[in-house]
């Protein structure tokens, strides 16, 4: 039976324009007001055998207002942006506009003195293969959306440079199935109704 392992977005902690690289700050009352909304929709990821979560407070503090009770897993941290910690892309493309151009361009770059792009994608997928799945069973991990959409790049065997068009939003669900090396995206979406006549 194949394992089924659903991310879940960790809620915002700033407004999109103010999101930063690796930012640690924690859910604002917006964020908060989002888990409360969907908490009921949500709610029953709870009854997975195994639940995770990226070690971010926003995504520890996600994965506490919906009932999980999350173990924190390193190897779900954002990628490592070195010397660009704590700034917006703007910033960072302000004071290094070549450097940003060259990691944007190349998943093998890390001119920040940080990680690059194929090294962050490929430690993701290394804690996603080393899941246990003996008897298949169900996981949850809430994450930043850059670590999801590094799982699924890494799932979906997709070229690193597919990782700019993925949109991961706050609070959205994403599934994968399988194994080790052998992972599906699944979505589970509600049928549509029939029209009433």
């Amino acid at each position: 039976m194949p394992l089924r392992l659903t991310f879940v977005a960790a809620a915002r902690g700033a407004a999109p324009l103010a999101e930063r690289f690796e930012d640690d700050r924690p859910l604002d009352q917006g964020g908060w007001d989002e888990v409360q909304r969907v908490a009921r929709d949500l709610l029953p990821l709870a009854a997975a055998e195994l639940r995770y979560c990226s070690p971010t407070p926003r995504s520890r503090a996600t994965g506490d207002a919906l009932g999980y009770a999350p173990l924190v897993q390193l190897a779900l941290r954002d990628c490592d942006m070195g010397r660009w910690r704590g700034l917006t892309p703007g910033e960072a493309m302000a004071r290094e506009p070549d450097a940003v151009d060259a990691w944007l361009a190349d998943p093998r770059s890390a001119p920040h003195g940080g990680e690059s792009l194929l090294a962050f994608i490929s430690r993701v997928g290394g804690w996603l293969d080393t899941r246990p799945a003996d008897d298949g069973g169900r996981i949850v991990a809430v994450a930043e959306p850059s670590v999801i959409r590094a799982a699924l790049v890494y799932a979906l065997k997709a070229p690193p440079s597919s990782y700019w068009n993925i949109d991961v939003r706050p609070l959205s669900t994403t599934t994968v199935t399988g194994r080790a090396g052998r992972w599906n995206l699944r979505f589970d979406g509600v049928p549509a109704q029939a029209p009433r006549g």
